[in-house]
């Protein structure tokens, strides 16, 4: 069954590639199902290369039962959004080039670029320091303190919803470990340390439940790693057109 979805996912590509995307010199073809993990509602993703585009987009659309989301590019923006991932940590569009199954006629060039996105992926994320890292720190100090009072249980979980994707960010990110979006964040923490992981979804389902003391402990834990709480200090400057004339 799974050799089937295959199959059809890649015939729903090459289709895209024939029609939606007529100019493209090649695409990779990545996702769940393309892992064989998929399932009754998992999309296609899509990474397509143009020559040269004015900018680079993304769309969101059907075909063949298919849910599709492609990412459009040509090489300057795709060689733009892998150092944007490296540098957050999060390596969405490198792990669906590197992992993608390329389809179209530059192989060469399809085949540099996936060997390119390798070595990213291989390397690492960028380590934390700069602003980034001082805002995690900062959101996970004060969504931390927030805990610490006597709060309805909704509250509480409202308050974990938020603080657990930034603490498994601080320990994937803080051990020089790729990080995710979503659902990934957990997967990756679960790849590299199952035990950590377990720990912090235990006390994640305890804080849903209103009772916030092993994740607050955990997250306290984490943050000692990196100084302490972070709250006195932290500053972050708004662009300088940040603003609009009173005279408009």
């Amino acid at each position: 069954m799974q050799d089937q979805r295959i199959e059809a996912a890649l015939s729903a590509a090459q289709k895209c590639l024939a029609t939606r995307f007529k100019g493209a010199s090649h695409l990779f073809v990545a996702g769940s199902i393309m892992r064989g993990d998929g399932n009754a509602f998992s999309d296609i993703d899509l990474v397509v290369i143009y020559p040269k585009l004015k900018r680079a987009w993304r769309e969101s659309f059907v075909l063949d039962g298919f849910p599709i989301e492609a990412f459009v590019q040509d090489p300057e923006t795709l060689a733009y959004f892998l150092k944007n991932d490296a540098e957050r940590g999060v390596p969405v569009m490198v792990h669906m080039v590197a992992n993608g199954v390329i389809l179209g006629d530059t192989l060469d060039d399809a085949t540099t670029m996936q060997q390119r996105a390798r070595q990213v992926l291989a390397a690492g994320p960028k380590p934390l320091g700069g602003a980034p890292y001082d805002t995690l720190r900062y959101i996970l100090s004060d969504l931390a303190d927030d805990l610490r009072a006597e709060r309805p249980d909704n509250e509480v979980a409202a308050i974990a919803a938020r603080l657990y994707p930034h603490l498994i960010d601080l320990m994937l990110l803080g051990r020089n470990q790729w990080t995710g979006n979503g659902k990934w964040g957990p997967r990756l923490l679960q790849r590299f340390d199952p035990q950590l992981a377990e720990i912090a979804a235990e006390a994640f389902r305890d804080a849903v439940q209103g009772n916030a003391a092993a994740l607050l402990s955990l997250t306290d834990r984490e943050l000692a790693r990196h100084g302490g709480s972070y709250f006195d200090g932290y500053r972050s400057d708004a662009g300088e057109d940040a603003r609009i004339s009173s005279g408009t």
